[in-house]
């Protein structure tokens, strides 16, 4: 009797709750800042960001394990991208700034948990089986946020009109709309969450030009991280294509070693006897 075919890593981590990864990313990502934002001890500060950080690389780690290795490669851009960015915007050019003055630990490893409840709360069962509702509910509410922080906040919010834009152009052109609104629910509950909580503070105007007002946090913010999103899908192929070919060139270098090998060997053999004659 035939076995039935062996399920793919893809296959078995579809059968997996996405709504139930989107959920514990929230809730790990909410525990985090709620915990930094904590008075330490004296001294204690270095301690509890590297604790931070390393729990949350684990739980990256853990949750990546049932995904395609697709997935795996585009959250690791992610993470890449998004940190060179970090790095460049807050302590360098103080877009805006974290309360321990430089980019927390977890900040990197919580750049892809944040990719990957976006990407699983948009292709989750629930979502996929209403996406014009979804994409049609993103854009009121992204509208009506991007309006009232250009229009009527105490605090003009220039910029997040403008990544609202970009937001509008990924929902309607990009190649996974969904992607992008699972990107506007986490990306806003991040940014309300980790100021409204003091972990990190916008400043009123951008760095660079010194005339975009900017929002605390700016409304439309999943429509710059959706950039990342961008980024990673499209870097992800190519990525991917060039490991394999390096394994398949290691692997073709390894089996002619191991064919001269044989030959060397055999070689050896036979002028033996003759040795011995001689």
């Amino acid at each position: 009797m035939p076995r039935p075919p062996r399920r793919s890593a893809v296959t078995r981590g579809a059968r997996l709750p996405d709504l139930g990864v989107t959920g514990a990313v929230l809730a790990w990502i909410g525990s985090v800042l709620l915990l930094d934002s904590v008075r330490a001890w004296d001294g204690a500060e270095v301690a509890r960001q590297v604790v931070l950080g390393a729990a949350t690389w684990a739980v990256l780690a853990v949750l990546l394990r049932r995904e395609s290795p697709l997935v795996r490669t585009q959250t690791l851009l992610v993470v890449a991208l998004a940190t060179a960015v970090e790095y460049t915007f807050s302590p360098l050019l103080q877009a805006y700034v974290y309360r321990i003055g430089t980019v927390p630990l977890f900040v990197p490893p919580g750049h892809g948990l944040v990719y990957l409840a976006a990407l699983t709360l948009g292709r989750s069962a629930a979502v996929r089986a209403v996406p014009r509702l979804a994409v049609g509910l993103t854009v009121a509410a992204g509208g009506a946020w991007a309006g009232y922080g250009l229009l009527a906040a105490g605090r003009r919010d220039a910029l997040g009109a403008f990544w609202f834009a970009c937001l509008l152009g990924f929902l309607l052109f990009g190649r996974n709309r969904l992607l992008y609104v699972g990107a506007f629910v986490v990306v806003g509950y991040l940014e309300l969450a980790g100021t409204g909580l003091g972990t990190w503070a916008w400043a009123v105007r951008d760095p660079v030009l010194g005339v975009v007002t900017q929002g605390n946090p700016p409304s439309g913010a999943a429509g710059g991280y959706g950039w990342f999103d961008l980024y990673a899908q499209a870097l992800a192929p190519p990525v991917l294509r060039v490991i394999a070919g390096a394994r398949r060139s290691g692997r073709q270098r390894a089996q002619d070693l191991v064919v001269q090998l044989a030959v060397g060997r055999d070689g050896a053999a036979a002028e033996g006897p003759v040795d011995a004659v001689e």
